[in-house]
């Protein structure tokens, strides 16, 4: 990952009035455990005219997803539902020819109450006037927990450690 293409992507849905949280390996980050990370993971509200105008700030700055899914498409729930009882599908990757390096993860549901945890989170800025929300420890933590896949339950176990709560390196004496 970029840390210019990080800035355009937070520039672009900050302009494009995209309520948005960062999950994944930056929020870990944030949270204290420093690994490196590829992508760029968010979770936006997922209302038809916030979807539009998220794939709008994307497209504004060279992103398109990686597989043919229209805005409209992915602002139907009942087609996201599919995607994820049929393929298995959790994000929309975007990607871009210019910045090969940073794909974009976009949660094709919200794993949270959206407004709570947008709330909730801790602002940061990207760069000087750039205000980037990061999701709550606790919710990162729970997020973790439930993909379940090597690198989320490693991330869980180093946050834990980091922040003083039991982790799978923790043995009974």
């Amino acid at each position: 990952m970029k840390k210019d293409s990080f800035d355009a992507v937070v520039r672009a849905l900050n302009e494009g009035s995209v309520p948005f949280l960062v999950v994944g390996g930056i929020a870990v980050v944030h949270h204290g455990y420093g690994r490196v990370t590829q992508d760029i993971d968010l979770v936006i509200r997922l209302e038809p005219g916030i979807i539009r105008r998220a794939f709008h700030a994307l497209e504004a700055i060279g992103y398109r997803p990686a597989v043919p899914v229209t805005p409209d498409q992915f602002a139907d729930p009942t087609v996201r539902e599919i995607w994820k009882r049929d393929k298995g599908m959790r994000v929309l990757r975007f990607w871009s020819d210019r910045h090969p390096e940073t794909p974009v993860d976009v949660f094709i549901d919200e794993p949270f109450d959206f407004d709570r945890e947008h709330a909730a989170a801790a602002v940061r800025e990207s760069l000087p006037g750039l205000p980037v929300h990061i999701v709550s420890l606790e919710t990162l933590l729970a997020l973790k927990r439930t993909a379940g896949r090597p690198q989320d339950l490693a991330d869980l176990d180093e946050l834990n450690l980091l922040h003083g709560n039991p982790s799978s390196y923790d043995r009974e004496t």
